[in-house]
Formats: C-alpha cells, sequence, structure tokens
C-alpha cells in the first residue's frame, strides 16, 4: 500500500493533478452499479491515476436514479446537477463531461444553463447523444416488459399532451419531423436547449466556452432513431426518410447554437465508432477520447 501511494505521488509531481471528471448514465442505467457506469469508473481511475471522477446520482438512491432516468422531468435533473457541481469543492478548478445517450444531452443542458454559474467545463464528450430528438424507440433500457410497451404507446400518440412531456423524460426530446410546429412550441426540454424558437445567446456563449465538444456516433446502432442524431443530424421536416446533415440543417445555417462558429474554430469534433450503441473498447477509448482529451 506504502508503494502505491509513492507511485501515485511521483505521478502527480511529473504529470500534475489530473482533471476530474464527471459522468452522467443513460436510460435504464445508474450510476454506481458494477453493471452500470460503477465499473466505467473504476475504469477511468485505473487509466488515469489520482483522477477525481464524480458519476451523477440523481437520487436517493440507485434503484431511484434508474427510475427518474424516465421519469423526472429532464429540466428539474438539469438543475439538481447544475446545483451538485456548483456545490462540489473537488470540481472548483474545472473539470471534463462525458453523457452516455441522454445524459449527454442532459450534460449539454447544464453547459448552456449553467455555464457561467459553475467550474469551467473543459471537454464535454457525448457518447450516443440525441442532440436533434428522436423518432421511434426500438429498445428501452432494462425496462423489457408491459412498461417498455406503455412508453412506446405514450411516444407515438401522446408525446406532445402537457402531462406526457412532464412526467416521461424521453417525451421531451421526441421529435416528430412531420409535425414540426407541435415539436418545437410543445417540447419542454429539447427544442428550448437548441434555440428551435427563440434564440438565448447565454447557451451560445456558454457552449463555446468549452475547449472541445465531441461528438460519438456509432454507425450500427440499434437503439437510436435515426443514428445521425448523434452528429446533430435529423430526418428533413415534413417526412421521415430523406437525412440532412447538422451542416445542412437550419440549426447549423442559421447558427442557433453557435456550432457553425465551434466547428471553425477546431471545437466541435465528429468521432465515429463502429459498434452498436454505447459499445466500445477500452482500447478504443483509450485512443480516441482519453489521450486527445481526458489526460
Amino acid at each position: 500500500m506504502k508503494l502505491l501511494f509513492i507511485f501515485l505521488y511521483l505521478i502527480k509531481l511529473i504529470y500534475g493533478t489530473p482533471t476530474p471528471i464527471v459522468l452522467w448514465h443513460g436510460m435504464g442505467d445508474t450510476c454506481c452499479l458494477a453493471v452500470s457506469l460503477g465499473t466505467f469508473k473504476v475504469f477511468l481511475e485505473s487509466v488515469i491515476p489520482g483522477v477525481y471522477v464524480n458519476s451523477l446520482r440523481i437520487g436517493n438512491s440507485s434503484i431511484e436514479d434508474l427510475e427518474n432516468g424516465y421519469f423526472l422531468n429532464p429540466n428539474k435533473q438539469v438543475q439538481l446537477v447544475c446545483n451538485m457541481l456548483a456545490e462540489d469543492p473537488q470540481l472548483k478548478d474545472g473539470f471534463n463531461a462525458i453523457g452516455f445517450s441522454q445524459g449527454s444531452q442532459f450534460l449539454r443542458a447544464v453547459v448552456q444553463r449553467c455555464g457561467h454559474k459553475i467550474p469551467p467545463v473543459k471537454n464535454l464528450i457525448s457518447l450516443g447523444g440525441q442532440h436533434q430528438g428522436v423518432y421511434g424507440l426500438p429498445h428501452c433500457g432494462v425496462l423489457m416488459h408491459p412498461s417498455c410497451d406503455y412508453v412506446r404507446q405514450l411516444l407515438n400518440y401522446a408525446a406532445y399532451e402537457h402531462w406526457v412531456q412532464t412526467s416521461l423524460a424521453q417525451a421531451t426530446y421526441w421529435h416528430d419531423p412531420l409535425d414540426e410546429e407541435s415539436y418545437q412550441h410543445k417540447s419542454i426540454f429539447l427544442s428550448e436547449i437548441n434555440n428551435e424558437v427563440f434564440i438565448n445567446t447565454t447557451y451560445i456563449e456558454n457552449l463555446n466556452k468549452l475547449e472541445h465538444f465531441v461528438l460519438v456516433k456509432f454507425n450500427n446502432d440499434t437503439i437510436v432513431q435515426p443514428r445521425e442524431t448523434e452528429w446533430f443530424g435529423f430526418y428533413e421536416p415534413g417526412q421521415s426518410e430523406k437525412m440532412l446533415t447538422l451542416q445542412e440543417s437550419k440549426l447549423y445555417l442559421e447558427d442557433r447554437l453557435g456550432l457553425k462558429k465551434m466547428e471553425k474554430d477546431g471545437k466541435l469534433v465528429f468521432i465515429s465508432a463502429e459498434g452498436d450503441h454505447l459499445r466500445f473498447s477500452d482500447k478504443w477509448f483509450i485512443k480516441n477520447i482519453i489521450t486527445p482529451y481526458l489526460k
């Protein structure tokens, strides 16, 4: 044990204190269990000796954390996390943030809404995030039983009803390309953070403070529909077949989030992985994420 402390001390002297990392899990996962992000936290701590990792828990237990990923309004979740990050003394000098699936757009909302109130976020890593929303829910995480079918039915037929928006997290980033009007004006989360109707300049300013905004798309994703949303792509409005890239979208052409400027400045990074949703090897993650952005 003494040798381990000496080793860690020498690492700290040579390389300095590593930048802390904040994790936000996705739908059907939890912050801390070994079968979820608990193992990933240990992996990061082993690869980056001395790093502080805060795996966000939304609730008082892992079970409550999992349930809140489905049934707690994302606006409330984001505000809770803003408060948690502001009060964490180990993050005071800034941190890197990694979002898994829906945790990616939730962390982006934290940056946009609270970036001027919390310690600086240096690099935001989005792993399979749904930044232009989803239109389809083929899998529901661990809830593969009748309640999953209930979630699908609500999204297909009543996603923009106010009571669904406020009680089902996935409804808040449901993006129906056949009904853009309802999406833009009735989505209580995604439409708002994407500046679809009104442009909040604070969102643009805070997002552009990032050193890098890294978007990872899983080329064989069978869970996120359409998978292009992981790079801010989506269906052309009015139909559900033709895709528009980010660069072809109104969001980019009108620079409603400052993404055009970020790309010009080299801050917007597009990375693809060949696996299914959130399927990547330790070797891939070290090469593509840890070495260039976290160490």
